[in-house]
């Protein structure tokens, strides 16, 4: 028993946070200002053509207003099976960031059958430098999952301070078909159409040297850090109590495994994640069908940013 509350109090020491000072805030129109548009070929294979600035305004598919800034997808156009896949939007923060504190006040994001949005920083030459899925799932299917991909050498402890549930522990690209280390969050209200029900809410992730620790709140939760709710000058992060997903250094050398990141915000249609897991979601035909005959379908495929506040 007395090793048990040893264990629980060097995992509370070492999950710890720190004071940070904000150093960027984006809201409305300022997404357009910080943000590079990537209109590559999807790397997860999805049944989406990501477009440039110009098409991406031309057709409503990115636009501010206010405190609004809104990314979507296409909802209007039958697909050719031949052709390109349905018009969307992947955008890239035009700064990088270590040490950080990141705080996405979001009001809705995409939902519905076929969909894949992510929220997520990555480095150069991946997956040399590593990746950190602050917000992701596909079809739905909810609760989030946080996650990191590295390289080899990086792996997760059995037991850790965290509110969410580990599904894997070996964050290696190389291995599980690249799925990473991820955790499971347990508020069902933090993804897809219960998280648009309900407001909304707040995601928020913390790099540190001693390990990588996200948090999310809901719109109606009565629990929200105050310093968070009102996107605060100064932020401690002591004070926001048991991530949802916790990934320490304990085994994982943060420093070497993760170098310089850019924020990545953007919306896929089925491909490896969404297409593999999409009939088992209860969706109707296929992913790639439904994607192509169904644009209707995608009106609440969107993303609704009220701000975002980074802190170092």
């Amino acid at each position: 028993m007395l090793l048990y509350f040893l264990h629980l109090l060097l995992a509370f020491e070492l999950v710890l946070g720190a004071s940070y000072t904000q150093s960027d805030s984006h809201t409305g129109i300022g997404f357009l200002k910080s943000f590079s548009y990537q209109a590559i070929p999807d790397p997860t294979h999805g049944r989406v053509n990501y477009v440039d600035a110009y098409t991406a305004a031309n057709e409503n598919l990115t636009y501010a207003s206010g405190d609004h800034f809104v990314l979507r997808t296409d909802y209007w156009t039958v697909l050719d099976p031949n052709g390109p896949g349905r018009d969307s939007v992947r955008i890239q923060s035009n700064k990088q960031y270590t040490t950080s504190v990141m705080v996405f006040n979001i009001r809705h994001m995409p939902q519905g059958c076929g969909t894949w949005p992510a929220v997520w920083t990555v480095g150069e030459d991946w997956p040399n430098n590593g990746e950190i899925d602050v917000l992701e799932g596909v079809n739905d299917q909810g609760p989030n999952q946080a996650t990191l991909h590295t390289t080899a050498g990086c792996t997760m402890p059995d037991w850790r301070y965290e509110k969410g549930n580990a599904l894997l522990d070996d964050c290696n690209t190389l291995l599980n078909s690249n799925s990473g280390c991820g955790v499971k969050f347990v508020d069902t209200r933090s993804y897809g159409p219960i998280f648009n029900d309900h407001g909304g809410g707040w995601f928020a992730s913390e790099r540190s040297e001693a390990g990588i620790s996200i948090w999310f709140w809901s719109r109606d939760a009565g629990t929200v850090p105050y310093e968070v709710e009102v996107g605060n000058e100064t932020v401690d992060t002591d004070n926001w109590g048991e991530p949802s997903a916790y990934f320490p250094n304990t085994d994982c050398d943060i420093g070497a495994k993760f170098g310089p990141h850019n924020i990545v915000i953007n919306l896929s249609l089925c491909g490896d994640w969404a297409g593999s897991a999409y009939g088992a979601s209860g969706c109707p035909s296929t992913c790639e069908d439904y994607v192509n005959n169904n644009p209707w379908a995608f009106e609440d495929a969107y993303f609704d940013f009220q701000w975002l506040k980074i802190y170092t």
